[in-house]
């Protein structure tokens, strides 16, 4: 008999999250597997949409309010008839912000409850004061759950000193990364405002934001652009920085540094490109970084992305500088990341 397992995401919009759970549902054994995903939002930014065989249903978000109040008093107020979906094998949280996430998986019947954890939550509370204030709202949450799905073994101690549950239980799980999917679409041929392929071309990829370091690499490079006239760094993704970034960029290293906004297919970009760099000044697991190594692409990191990332090689500051000042042009060694994504789909089926 097929499990069922509901997941929970308030939307499908861009984003490394979003992007995470579209690659595992698209890779689901639907022959074993009886999959729901809740939706707040309509809509999917991802080219090829869902699955067939994915159920989707869409639900009216719950009131803002629900977002200020505590948890529990906020499940009080906003009442949905969950009993008509049946009862799931494992009900997901798989935002793990969002108060209507949080209600849907505690909410359907479900033989076990669990909710993923896509960052540094001491880290994230230290940084980000909106943050601060969703946690110390929806915190009463957490003690109903019964396991915790980090997608890297360093967010779990953070998670404990934050959380205070010292008897929590995790699973750690990956990112599933879709190389089929990258294979495809990095044979396109985009369209590169300004690309020369005989200068040394740099990539970043995610969102633009306080959490992704930007303004570290901007001012990395332009030093490095000091240095040597043909280094180019193009960065991929939008958010609310943009605007401060691209005049730091204008400024520190004018046309040295290209924003190319959203990007429906950033792989054929990526297959262009000759190195990836990234400076987060802290991740969950960093879904871009496994994409970068699925091309091929050399990683240039800071040092303390070490954590979130198996296997990865990281700079301190300085020696990244160095590094990206005498970075040369190297053969792609593309990685199909078999075992990673075989072992991420068995501890799923495990749940």
């Amino acid at each position: 008999m097929k499990k069922r397992i509901a997941f929970f995401q308030s939307s499908m919009g861009p984003g490394g999250i979003e992007k995470s759970l579209f690659n595992l549902i698209h890779n689901l054994d639907y022959s074993r597997i009886d999959a729901t995903l809740f939706l707040y939002e309509d809509g999917c930014f991802f080219p090829g949409g869902f699955p067939k065989e994915l159920d989707v249903k869409h639900l009216s978000p719950p009131p803002r309010i629900c977002s200020f109040l505590p948890f529990d008093t906020a499940r009080r107020f906003w009442k949905h008839d969950w009993e008509q979906y049946g009862e799931f094998d494992l009900a997901a949280d798989f935002n793990s912000y969002q108060f209507s996430c949080a209600c849907g998986a505690l909410g359907v019947k479900a033989k076990k409850r669990v909710m993923w954890l896509h960052n540094n939550v001491e880290i994230k509370l230290q940084n980000e004061w909106k943050y601060r204030v969703l946690w110390h709202f929806f915190s009463g949450k957490l003690k109903h759950y019964d396991c915790f799905i980090p997608c890297s073994k360093a967010l779990e101690e953070p998670f404990l000193h934050a959380s205070g549950l010292q008897d929590a239980r995790f699973t750690v799980i990956q990112n599933y990364i879709d190389v089929e999917e990258i294979r495809a679409k990095q044979k396109e041929t985009p369209e590169i405002p300004a690309y020369d392929s005989r200068n040394m071309n740099f990539v970043a990829l995610g969102r633009l934001c306080h959490q992704k370091g930007y303004d570290i690499m901007i001012d990395l490079f332009a030093k490095a652009c000091q240095k040597r006239d043909d280094l180019r760094l193009y960065i991929i993704g939008g958010g609310f920085d943009r605007r401060a970034l691209s005049q730091q960029a204008e400024k520190q290293a004018p046309g040295k540094i290209i924003f190319l906004g959203e990007q429906s297919n950033p792989y054929a970009i990526l297959d262009k490109m000759d190195a990836f760099l990234s400076t987060s000044r802290y991740e969950g697991q960093p879904l871009n970084i496994e994409e970068a190594r699925a091309i091929g692409l050399p990683l240039y990191c800071s040092k303390n992305l070490e954590q979130y990332s198996e296997g990865l090689q990281g700079y301190e500051q300085d020696a990244l500088l160095q590094a990206i000042i005498h970075a040369e042009k190297q053969e792609k060694k593309p990685d199909e990341l078999e075992e990673y994504n075989r072992e991420i789909l068995e501890r799923i089926y495990e749940l």
